[in-house]
């Protein structure tokens, strides 16, 4: 499961971490530890959840670059493309919003892009996390490294365990099951 975002206390709560701070939020969940990765550049925390060995990945590389630690980690563990997870924020969904898929294109993030140029393929799944459009279409780069506002910052724990929720139902029972109960809530 990779967790997308910037490296660095100057994005560490803007729009564009929420893949970090979700998969970090899954760590503690979970009880399990981050560290500097001997795979790839980034953090990685390994462990089991429900029978099934489990790492995540936080890309050190910035966004534009995530694809190359994520195909590090994939080859030197032999994963395929489909059991991987990526989680990011998506300013197509409304805040507060959350779009699992098994497959599907970048929409135009471009930390999605760098994961399907690198590995080559779009059959992996992710989810996206909604955090709004910005008011100005054409300020869409300060708009996702901008912090979180003051109402969004109010919801903002409940988005990241609806999220943490999500994943580990993926986890236990499968994507379809989880697109079924989490694709549909409003």
């Amino acid at each position: 499961m990779v967790g997308l975002g910037n490296p660095g206390r100057d994005y560490e709560y803007t729009r564009h971490n929420l893949g970090f701070l979700t998969v970090q939020r899954l760590a503690e969940k979970l009880k399990l530890k981050f560290q500097l990765s001997s795979l790839t550049n980034g953090l990685t925390a390994e462990g089991t959840y429900g029978g099934r060995a489990l790492c995540l990945l936080l890309p050190m590389t910035k966004m534009n670059n995530s694809g190359s630690a994520v195909y590090q980690v994939m080859s030197k563990k032999e994963l395929l493309p489909d059991a991987v997870l990526v989680v990011c924020d998506d300013f197509h969904l409304g805040y507060h919003k959350l779009r699992l898929r098994a497959k599907g294109s970048d929409g135009g993030h471009n930390g999605l892009k760098s994961v399907i140029q690198r590995l080559g393929t779009d059959h992996f799944a992710r989810l996206r996390m909604g955090i709004g459009r910005p008011a100005d279409k054409n300020n869409t780069i300060d708009y996702v490294l901008d912090e979180f506002t003051k109402a969004e910052r109010a919801r903002l724990n409940a988005f990241i365990e609806l999220a943490v929720s999500c994943c580990l139902l993926c986890l236990k029972d499968g994507i379809s099951r989880a697109m079924d109960q989490y694709n549909a809530k409003k």
